[in-house]
Parts: C-alpha cells; sequence; structure tokens
C-alpha cells in the first residue's frame, strides 16, 4: 500500500473516502475476530443486545455464573469504548497525527496475546470467561474508533443497525412517489451512495467471518496474527509521522540549549 494511502487512512485529517476504506478494514478484522472467537469460546463477543439478553435468561434460570460472564462481557466492551476515546481525545489535545492510529496499535498488541498465548492458557482455569471479555473489550474498543471518525455514520462490529439501514434505503428505492405526493411532499429517493456502503461493510464483514472462521478451524489461536498485523500496517504511517515531528523538535531544542 502507497504510504499516502495509508497515512490517510488512519491520520489525523480526515475526508469520506478514508472514512470508508478504514470502515470497511475494520470491518473484515471485526467479522473475522467474532467468528473465530465464537469458534474458541462459543460466543459472539459484539453483539451486545444478545448477551444481555443472556444475562436476563441466565438471571431467570438462576445461573449465577454465566450471569457475570455476561456482566463481565458488557462492562469489558463499554471500556474498551472508553479507552479508545481517551487515546483518541489525548491525541486531539496533543495535536498528534496518531490520534487514531494509537487504538488500532492497542487492539493489535491485545490481538496478538490472544493469538500467541491462546493455546497455552485454553486449558488453565477461567480462560474462557477472560477471554470472552478480552474480545469484547476489542470490540469495543474498535467499534468506538470508526465511530468517533465517521461521527458514528459507520460501525464495524455489528451488522444490526447496517442491515436495518440497508432495508430502509431498499424501503426507498421501491417507494413509488406519486405526482400529487411529490407537490406536496419532498420525494422519496433512496442514496445510493450510502446503500453501496452499507452493503460493503456487510460483504467486508461477511468476508471477514469466513476468513476468521476457516482460519481457526484449521490454524487455530496463531490465525488472528495475520489480523493483528493487518491493524499494524493500517496504523504505522501516522505513529511514525509522531516520531519523526518529535524527534525534530528534541533536536531543535538541544540546538538552542
Amino acid at each position: 500500500m502507497p504510504l499516502g494511502f495509508l497515512r490517510r487512512l488512519s491520520g489525523d485529517r480526515r475526508s469520506t473516502a478514508a472514512n470508508r476504506h478504514l470502515g470497511l478494514s475494520l470491518a473484515f478484522v471485526a467479522g473475522a475476530m467474532n467468528a473465530g472467537g465464537f469458534l474458541a469460546v462459543a460466543q459472539y463477543t459484539s453483539h451486545m443486545t444478545g448477551i444481555v439478553s443472556s444475562i436476563a435468561d441466565n438471571l431467570a434460570v438462576n445461573n449465577l455464573r454465566l450471569v457475570l460472564v455476561g456482566l463481565g462481557s458488557v462492562v469489558a466492551f463499554v471500556a474498551g469504548a472508553a479507552y479508545s476515546a481517551i487515546l483518541i481525545n489525548w491525541g486531539r489535545h496533543h495535536r498528534t497525527h496518531s490520534r487514531y492510529a494509537y487504538p488500532l496499535l492497542w487492539e493489535a498488541g491485545l490481538l496478538l496475546v490472544f493469538g500467541l498465548m491462546g493455546g497455552t492458557l485454553e486449558l488453565k482455569s477461567g480462560f474462557i470467561s477472560i477471554t470472552v471479555m478480552l474480545l469484547c473489550f476489542l470490540m469495543g474498543l474498535q467499534n468506538a474508533i470508526i465511530s468517533k471518525i465517521s461521527n458514528a455514520e459507520i460501525r464495524t462490529t455489528h451488522m444490526t443497525g447496517i442491515v436495518t439501514d440497508i432495508g430502509i434505503e431498499l424501503g426507498k428505492m421501491v417507494y413509488l412517489n406519486s405526482q400529487k405526493e411529490s407537490l406536496r411532499y419532498q420525494p422519496v429517493h433512496a442514496n445510493w451512495r450510502r446503500l453501496g456502503l452499507l452493503v460493503s461493510l456487510l460483504a467486508a464483514f461477511s468476508a471477514g467471518g469466513l476468513a476468521g472462521a476457516l482460519g481457526f478451524k484449521y490454524l487455530g489461536y496463531v490465525s488472528t496474527v495475520p489480523l493483528a498485523v493487518l491493524l499494524i500496517v493500517l496504523a504505522i504511517v501516522p505513529v511514525v509521522d509522531d516520531v519523526r515531528t518529535r524527534t525534530r523538535l528534541l533536536l531543535r531544542d538541544r540546538r538552542r540549549h
């Protein structure tokens, strides 16, 4: 990938095209993590609606262990989103190029921990619950990144809203505007650009899910390593830009003294 493209992808200067390209990349990663994570821990970790519903179900049957796992999952997702917001706001206040790249690097690092240590820790007591919370933390972290960047226009870790919006745009597309209605009200038209984005996000998430499921089936936990490498590639150029800027300023200050 050209350096200029990577700089725009996760740098501080945003554009609609960069937001969409980053959203598609992260949707693929989220799909792979969600599907691969399900094979690892028998639970989808991006679906907070299902997890909250499972808390209620397990409360009803008095399964307190699973209630605690569900509560931990929700707390971890919220914590991930909160930490992402902290990193981005810190970067904004310090005027860094990598304000949006920091959370991606954290996600890559934690994903490497999961991929490289998952097989070793699998047999230890309580590992499954810890893994579920780690994956939920990662999902919250990632979802907050693209939500902050796109002003909540793009979501990457859960498809409920995206599928709903696809249905809305399809409803607009087939709606017949009568001449009488058009005189009184603004005609109904589908937003083709938004529909294309939504369908692309759904396709990227699905492709990632297939890749993640096949990867975990045949390679196990190590299949997450390429995902972590992809995240590092997406984030590294703005980080290097910040290192160069700080080094240049430090050298300038030393010359003055």
